[in-house]
């Protein structure tokens, strides 16, 4: 590849997407913008990224907002965690380094929520540090390239791509990388067929010879997903329904959910259980949705529970509270959306 590393950064600078986090080399947006894109399209995360921008346009403010507010903004890109992470290193900056941004490697490595990855791209990126990225775009490019079937889930399959790259990057590691995932991002593409036509690398690209582009990356299969069947009991009263914070740890821990159980259960169930909110007008059944998560999947029955009275009305909220005060996840919002539809 060292022969062609010329012709793929001659190629992304002239080809390069313009992106809001481009525009500068500071490392608080390449920051936010690395951790919105992980298993996240570019596409998808214009909105969200320009969203906390506005929001949250320094490290200072990102340390200072509340769980909530932040939870709200990341709202729609999944993995909760990583914006609570984000928060954690913004404290850690703004307490440790004086609320400015760790130049090296070895310390932004450190940081809450940042890897081997998002460590290097940073460092490479917005202060020149000779550090590779390697991600799934980069490992799909190395391995057609090669025609290499190693095993990309396997740890000295990743080490021995960071090293080969290293030995071939140039003098500017951030354009290096950053050309790398660009190409697998828009040319070598993950589905359908890569566009070998317009390759900076495809002189060289083995796959393209072979015409086996389809074969790579090799790859452990993916586990098969545990699936939980749940009921979801939404309590109506006065346009008005009520949501909680899930306290159970791990899955969506401290965001906002709907009522729910373990479990499909029967129409009585659901009266039974609804009697807790107040008095049981009608019962209504919804929607059937499946939800699917990493490891999981949630195979989820809608009842909307209409109620004549209830015992505590500071639990209940309108749609436009929810839609603009809480973090409701993806899981549920197909509830809201036929909750809208019921209520109209």
């Amino acid at each position: 590849m060292d022969d062609y590393v010329s012709n793929l950064e001659s190629w992304f600078i002239k080809n390069r997407r313009e992106l809001p986090w481009r525009m500068d080399k500071n490392p608080y947006h390449v920051w936010i913008s690395e951790i919105m894109l992980q298993q996240t399209r570019i596409e998808a995360v214009l909105s969200y990224y320009e969203r906390f921008m506005k929001e949250l346009p320094t490290i200072s403010s990102l340390a200072d907002v509340s769980e909530d507010k932040l939870l709200k903004l990341w709202q729609g890109l999944g993995y909760y965690n990583r914006a609570r992470n984000l928060k954690r290193a913004a404290v850690m900056i703004m307490e440790e380094y004086g609320g400015v941004f760790p130049t090296r490697y070895s310390e932004i490595i450190q940081l809450p929520g940042i890897g081997e990855y998002t460590a290097s791209a940073i460092s490479s990126i917005c202060f020149g540090e000779r550090q590779v990225t390697v991600d799934g775009n980069v490992m799909r490019v190395f391995t057609r390239f090669y025609n290499d079937f190693s095993n990309i889930s396997k740890d000295r399959t990743r080490v021995m791509i960071h090293d080969k790259l290293l030995s071939v990057m140039g003098g500017n590691p951030g354009r290096f990388n950053e050309a790398l995932m660009e190409l697998g991002e828009v040319v070598c593409i993950p589905n359908g067929i890569p566009k070998c036509s317009i390759c900076p690398l495809r002189e060289g690209c083995q796959s393209n010879k072979n015409c086996n582009y389809f074969m790579f990356p090799v790859k452990d299969e993916k586990r098969i997903k545990e699936e939980v069947e749940m009921t979801v009991i939404i309590p109506v009263w006065n346009d008005k329904t009520f949501v909680r914070k899930r306290k159970k740890p791990g899955l969506l821990h401290n965001l906002y959910e709907f009522y729910n159980v373990v479990g499909n259960i029967t129409m009585k169930d659901v009266k039974d259980v609804s009697k807790e909110f107040g008095k049981v007008e009608r019962i209504k059944k919804s929607i059937c949705y499946t939800h699917v998560f990493t490891h999981k999947k949630w195979k989820m029955q809608a009842y909307f529970v209409f109620l004549e009275s209830v015992d505590c009305r500071s639990l209940f909220y309108s749609i436009s509270d929810i839609e603009n005060s809480f973090a409701l996840p993806t899981a549920f919002s197909p509830f809201l959306y036929q909750l809208k539809e019921e209520l109209k």
